[in-house]
């Protein structure tokens, strides 16, 4: 495939193993409610095990968002590891059918394909417990740098952080994407993810990314405030662009001498919120990518979460360029 790609995705490849639960059952496990925590082999098999009736998909953060850039009729490559096995296939055909290029190299050894187990409570707060299995073998031999060069925006997950070899294909392409002078974007992923990696990450907004994404929590978190109004101050500094999340507060977008208060796409019910981030993610890169203004951008990657969140799963389920109709001319 050649000529320009609008975003290429790069994080942990996951299977996603969604049910709905009480706060028992997370009081039970121990798990705590909104955030991801990572397990290890035996603790993902226990959970799973406790959990109900579930349902499959291929996931991971970044997958989720560079699905949601296809739904918008983007041109979009991901960039992640599985292992050569049932659930290896299950994320392979999944991404591949919904338009996304996905060519990294299937392992053949070590341990299998990482998979999230996700927990949607009442509230619809979703709560993950991720065990990386394969992802952790994605390595800097994995970047293709011909390809980086041909993605208008290189979008990296924070949690990507988690694994070292990850780590170093994380700044191999970040280093091939601007050497070709593309962009590069990051999302913080969860703010457990930051308090893990806050020296790194800070050193990567202020000195390597672009665009920056995250959430009211995860923002505060790396610079370590309780106000957002102080975060907003301090990121404004170290960063191009950065789009904040703000739940059903809408989101802040800023760029230069411009703010965007943007509103939250409304909804008529709240199912589940697994995917939000990754959507919002998702259709303001879509835009950017498009030179499409700020604003337009936050408005997209509003209506983007408000459509994952009307239903279960991380994905869209309605055409997302469809949705947008006008913003798209």
């Amino acid at each position: 495939m050649n000529g320009d790609l609008d975003v290429i995705g790069m994080g942990n490849a996951l299977v996603d193993v969604l049910c709905h639960e009480s706060d028992a059952f997370l009081d039970r496990h121990a798990l705590v409610k909104g955030t991801m925590h990572l397990v290890d082999e035996p603790r993902a098999r226990r959970l799973y095990e406790a959990m109900g009736p579930a349902v499959e998909v291929s996931g991971g953060s970044a997958a989720n968002t560079i699905v949601g850039v296809a739904s918008f009729g983007g041109r979009a490559h991901y960039i992640g590891k599985v292992r050569d096995d049932q659930l290896g296939e299950v994320f392979s055909h999944d991404l591949r059918a919904t338009g996304v290029g996905y060519t990294t190299a299937t392992a053949t050894t070590g341990p299998p394909t990482g998979r999230c187990l996700i927990v949607v409570t009442p509230d619809a707060q979703r709560t993950m417990s991720t065990y990386l299995g394969a992802s952790v073998q994605l390595g800097p031999a994995d970047v293709d740098a011909r390809l980086i060069a041909r993605g208008r925006i290189l979008y990296l997950e924070g949690y990507l952080f988690d694994p070292p070899a990850a780590q170093e294909a994380f700044r191999v392409a970040a280093g091939a994407a601007h050497a070709a002078g593309r962009k590069v974007a990051l999302t913080l992923s969860d703010p457990f993810c930051v308090d893990r990696h806050r020296a790194a990450f800070l050193d990567l907004v202020e000195h390597h990314v672009d665009i920056l994404l995250a959430n009211e929590t995860e923002i505060c978190a790396l610079y370590q405030v309780h106000d957002f109004d102080a975060a907003l101050r301090r990121v404004r500094r170290h960063c191009e662009i950065a789009a904040l999340t703000r739940s059903a507060r809408g989101s802040v977008v800023i760029g230069g001498d411009e703010v965007h208060v943007v509103d939250a796409q409304p909804v008529d019910a709240v199912i589940d919120t697994t995917g939000a981030g990754d959507l919002y993610a998702a259709g303001f890169l879509f835009g950017l990518s498009r030179g499409l203004g700020l604003a337009t951008c936050g408005r997209l990657g509003s209506l983007a979460a408000a459509e994952v969140i009307s239903h279960v799963g991380a994905r869209p389920v309605a055409p997302l360029g469809e949705l947008a109709g006008a913003w798209l001319g």
